[in-house]
């Protein structure tokens, strides 16, 4: 009795790289392609805020066809319902390790507070790239990468790879350090255990559009080698490259690799036990 045997497109698509480049593909490409169309069709001055949610509003849909049409199964870890509460404490866990983080190098000596700025509306206006920054690596990097490694190579081979190469993404960025390698890679690996522990995504957006926010537009520091402008409060890192990070910011101080990495092994502990 002949037997069916799978084409080579059925083939590739079972291929987890090819799934993964084209998971990448769908979820990132509206973003070139949105910010390219608003500045030929919009003047710069009216180019705020509403191109990056627009531009993440099309990532959600582009995420969502690749996991509908290629992994053929409902995108749950972005279902609406528990959105709010659990975007909330994504808010709070990444603003308290941002607190935390100053916190303790200022009663190290390493920040320096000079006090507040004047509030005004203006404070909110990054929310809308980070917001996209947020969705965007979160759907790349847990979604798609952790997700079709965990289904392929399992649980702890995704944890690694998945961190590894969001660290890695980070290489060009100005000031890079082995601190700041680390730090990234910790990173990576309590986004990770978040997910594996609630199998949402928005958990994961929430910390990471807190902890971009929060750094930048709070405490008015670098993020990531890329310098912020006046936030919320005046203050400055001082002293030693270890503690604050140098070029790169906050992000490569021994400070914030430990304190992320305590969160991460206390998320993994949690993670692990819920599968057993």
């Amino acid at each position: 009795m002949a037997t069916n045997k799978p084409t080579l497109a059925s083939r590739l698509m079972e291929n987890p790289v090819v799934r993964i480049v084209l998971g990448l593909v769908l979820t990132f490409a509206a973003v070139p392609l949105t910010m390219i169309v608003a500045s030929q069709l919009v003047a710069k001055p009216y180019r705020v805020a509403w191109p990056q949610l627009l531009a993440a509003v099309f990532v959600w849909f582009g995420y969502r066809f690749y996991v509908r049409r290629i992994e053929k199964r409902q995108p749950t870890e972005l279902a609406t319902p528990g959105m709010a509460r659990e975007m909330g404490i994504g808010l709070l866990l990444g603003a308290g390790l941002v607190v935390s983080s100053f916190a303790v190098l200022a009663v190290l000596g390493a920040y320096r507070f000079d006090g507040v700025n004047p509030l005004s509306l203006r404070i909110l206006l990054p929310l809308a790239e980070l917001v996209l920054v947020g969705m965007v690596e979160e759907m790349m990097f847990r979604g798609v990468i952790f997700g079709v490694v965990e289904r392929s190579l399992g649980s702890k081979a995704a944890i690694v790879i998945s961190a590894a190469l969001f660290s890695l993404s980070h290489l060009p960025n100005e000031g890079i350090s082995v601190l700041a390698i680390a730090s990234l890679a910790a990173y990576g690996v309590l986004q990770a255990a978040l997910y594996m522990k609630t199998r949402r995504l928005w958990i994961c957006i929430g910390t990471h559009i807190a902890w971009n926010y929060c750094v930048s537009t709070v405490f008015s520091s670098t993020v990531s080698g890329h310098a912020a402008g006046d936030g919320l409060l005046r203050g400055e890192l001082v002293g030693d490259a270890m503690l604050t990070g140098a070029l790169f910011g906050v992000e490569g101080s021994l400070i914030v690799v430990l304190l992320i990495a305590g969160a991460a092994a206390f998320w993994l502990r949690r993670a692990f036990a819920g599968k057993a």
